[in-house]
């Protein structure tokens, strides 16, 4: 597994925009780059991760903001993200403009314009930017807006 202990060796290791890591990769500082971070059949442990794009296996962070982040689990507090492209989803918040994911699980969502997941949505809140917007849509679940009691 790498380990990033500061920021500045995270932008050692960036080459033409994007940082690129085989394997597991762990954040233990906080980072904020002008980078895409593309790790290779790995995992991503952060606790702040600020990036341009972010593609992974696994991202388990305490704060994410990318402006695309693609991942086949996604496991934080907060999300904010241009585009997310996932199998799993468990937040506290999301602020996104398109969602798409096999399942989605967090408290607030806020969305641009679409919000898809092909089995099931649960959170607490969720609501459009926007005024002319597509209502979320479960395929093959359905949507359950739940109390905080009831996590």
């Amino acid at each position: 597994m790498k380990v990033y202990k500061t920021q500045s060796e995270v932008e050692k290791d960036v080459k033409d925009g994007i940082l690129t890591i085989e394997g597991d990769v762990k954040f233990e500082c906080s980072i904020s780059i002008l980078a895409s971070i593309k790790v290779i059949a790995g995992n991503i442990i952060a606790r702040d991760i600020k990036a341009g794009n972010i593609t992974a296996k696994d991202i388990t962070a305490k704060d994410i903001n990318a402006w695309n982040i693609t991942a086949w689990n996604i496991d934080a507090w907060n999300i904010d993200a241009g585009s997310i492209t996932a199998k799993d989803i468990k937040a506290g918040n999301i602020n996104a403009w398109n969602i798409d994911a096999r399942n989605i699980n967090a408290e607030n969502i806020v969305y641009y314009a679409s919000c898809l997941a092909y089995n099931s949505i649960q959170c607490i809140s969720i609501k459009a930017k926007r005024k002319i917007h597509a209502e979320p849509i479960c395929l093959d679940g359905e949507l359950t807006i739940k109390t905080k009691d009831k996590e």
